[in-house]
């Protein structure tokens, strides 16, 4: 097979094609450092190397020793595959077992229904009932317009576009369809639906500092994100009955695994509940 890329720089440059703006910039920043600690070609590198990058890690945490690890397997493994790599020498590097702490980052019914009434602002309380209703990431909410709000049925969905190119649509209860359209009022198909003082879309980071507020007001300790209304979304709709396939579909996950994560993050079930103590 013919190598389809001729140099480090145009093998990174396909890797990273398609990926979306935040896994690019955190992917470059990894094989960066990668890189600069080797200071050899992807194609010179040997296990030995690898090991030693791996070892300059500790200090980091799981989390991000295990993503900068996992940025260079992915990497020389799609360089293998394009036949630009001859072997995979980091196949037999692995990545740290990290413990998943998912039910650390999810909030109770309660505290998302305090977060949201204590929310006086109409934009921003709408963002906090959408980010968890849609369980979108925070960057598909903030980028909606509102040609992505239509109707459907008795209420309404968004349609969302975001990781890995894919899109969904959401449809949403009625009480929340009535909270979203209200706050149209004369805005165009192409205008944002939470729109900044300047009048573009609402940036992520604003949307930030509005979560970490209202958690603020809330009483929430811990470090609060956007993120953790999907997460919670997750959880509560499993715990009401979704399966997990809806949850997986609506999450926009790839795997049905990935969505598994939440039901044992919080199970309602375990055989310690059969034992006498």
């Amino acid at each position: 097979m013919l190598p389809q890329a001729h140099s480090d720089n145009q093998l990174i440059a396909l890797w990273l094609h398609g990926k979306s703006k935040n896994t690019q910039e955190a992917y470059q920043a990894d094989i960066r450092r990668f890189l600069d600690f080797v200071g050899k070609s992807l194609q010179e590198i040997a296990l030995q190397d690898l090991q030693d990058y791996a070892n300059t890690l500790t200090g980091l945490s799981d989390n991000t020793r295990k993503r900068a690890i996992n940025s260079v397997k992915s990497l020389f493994t799609f360089g293998h595959k394009l036949g630009y790599l001859p072997f995979n020498v980091a196949a037999a590097l692995k990545a740290p077992s990290v413990k998943n702490t998912l039910a650390e980052r999810m909030l109770s019914e309660s505290e998302v229904l305090t977060m949201i009434a204590l929310t006086k602002k109409e934009r921003d309380k709408v963002l906090l009932r959408l980010l968890y209703a849609s369980a979108g990431r925070v960057s598909e909410v903030c980028a909606l317009k509102w040609r992505d709000v239509q109707p459907n049925g008795d209420s309404g969905q968004v349609t969302l576009f975001g990781k890995g190119g894919k899109t969904r649509a959401v449809k949403l209860s009625v009480e929340t369809w009535k909270n979203l359209i209200a706050m149209r009022k004369s805005s165009g198909p192409d205008d944002p639906v939470f729109r900044s003082q300047k009048g573009g879309h609402l940036d992520p980071s604003q949307a930030w500092r509005i979560v970490r507020a209202a958690a603020a007001r809330t009483g929430i300790e811990g470090p609060v994100s956007p993120h953790w209304f999907r997460h919670s979304h997750a959880s509560h709709a499993l715990d009401r009955g979704a399966s997990v396939t809806l949850v997986r579909d609506t999450l926009g996950h790839s795997s049905l695994a990935v969505t598994s994560m939440y039901v044992h993050a919080k199970p309602n079930e375990s055989s310690a509940l059969h034992l006498i103590v």
